[in-house]
């Protein structure tokens, strides 16, 4: 799942990406509102967590201005303003949850592991090319009645390309979905998740386009 942060302290920031980037989480952050609403339009990702208190704007009024547009991501609201008041506020504004600093990682992860569940439970669960069938919610990938659990990026990078049958995605639109923006990656990340991916489907299902990307194919 690719995560838009939206928080202005630093500190706090590198430790929740240090954090969400270890339980697999691609995470791309941004310190002002301006920024975020900027980030939603290139690239929407499946989740925000959203700090209200920004410099340049209302955390309240960059959300107000996503559900303005289009139902768009899942947005956690991580914020000092904890009173009911504040909770009932933000919620009727459009947050799918909303969790009071100071709080603790396991609940914050225990909140995004529950929306991950209703991300994959709106969508269909299985995606089918084929001989090779992927199953959204358990991760797992079958292929002749062989299962396979795969590895959080190998399992993103497959259903990227599945979802979009015969046509070829680049190198770079794929690492935009596999991790975060300023994230180190070796220049061949994506050549080895293809060649793990390629023990556990039939041969020739991912295709190389060289000087171009990759492509799954329908037959």
């Amino acid at each position: 799942m690719r995560i838009l942060l939206v928080e202005d302290d630093v500190s706090l920031a590198d430790g929740l990406q240090t954090a969400l980037r270890r339980e697999g989480f691609a995470v791309n952050h941004v310190a002002a509102g301006k920024a975020a609403l900027h980030a939603l339009q290139a690239d929407a990702p499946d989740l925000v967590i959203l700090d209200l208190g920004l410099p340049d704007m209302d955390g309240l009024d960059v959300l107000q201005r996503l559900r303005a547009t289009d139902s768009g991501p899942l947005v956690i609201v991580l914020t000092a303003r904890d009173t009911t008041e504040d909770k009932v506020y933000g919620l009727d504004r459009g947050a799918d949850d909303y969790l009071a600093k100071p709080f603790e990682m396991p609940e914050l992860l225990a909140r995004l592991r529950a929306l991950e569940r209703r991300i994959s439970a709106a969508q269909t669960s299985e995606i089918s090319v084929g001989r090779v069938v992927l199953d959204t919610l358990s991760h797992r990938v079958s292929v002749n009645g062989d299962t396979y659990e795969l590895p959080r990026r190998e399992y993103m990078l497959l259903k990227a390309l599945m979802e979009n049958p015969g046509r070829v995605l680049s190198k770079d639109s794929l690492e935009t979905k596999l991790y975060g923006w300023g994230e180190e990656l070796a220049s061949n990340s994506i050549e080895v998740h293809v060649h793990h991916l390629r023990k556990k489907i039939p041969a020739g299902f991912i295709k190389t386009i060289r000087g171009v990307g990759y492509t799954v194919s329908k037959t």
